[in-house]
């Protein structure tokens, strides 16, 4: 599965404003939401206590908000820049940049994990990372992550 087959155009923001991790979160699930047809607050609730587990900041520059929705059919992928950084109660204790959101069915697991690995691995790549914090706007960011995923 490639990012960009469940990764919409509309959910790409490229200029998250949001200083803290619920507005942040908040922020990505706006079209998100809409595109999915959930309920804003239901969809922001199942992230920020999947948070309170443990943060899905996992360092480097990185967050992978994600959660389980009983009420969806399909996998659902949101991204989002924040050009400043901002505290998301990382790993390593340092500003969050690049977002990615994952919404997947509760009875999804395999699905899930193969898709936060996918992730997860062309995150790796510093080079793609400096990339994503240098493009001008969505449809660059967009086009950026397509050329990465094609590469695996």
């Amino acid at each position: 599965m490639k990012i960009l087959d469940v990764l919409p155009r509309e959910t790409i923001l490229g200029d998250l404003k949001s200083q803290d991790k619920k507005g942040i979160i908040e922020e990505l699930v706006n079209p998100v939401s809409r595109i999915a047809g959930i309920n804003n607050e239901d969809l922001v609730q199942v992230l920020m206590e999947r948070e309170r587990l443990g943060s899905t900041g996992i360092g480097g520059g990185i967050g992978i908000p994600h959660g389980k929705l009983k009420d969806i059919d399909n996998l659902i992928l949101g991204f989002g820049l924040s050009r400043k950084g901002v505290d998301f109660e990382s790993l390593d204790n340092k500003p969050t940049h690049i977002f990615f959101l994952l919404i997947t069915p509760e009875n999804s697991t395999g699905l899930h994990l193969k898709l936060l690995a996918r992730i997860s691995k062309i995150l790796k790549h510093e080079l793609f990372k400096e990339r994503l914090l240098n493009a001008a706007d969505s449809d660059e960011i967009y086009s950026i992550i397509g050329e990465e995923d094609e590469e695996f």
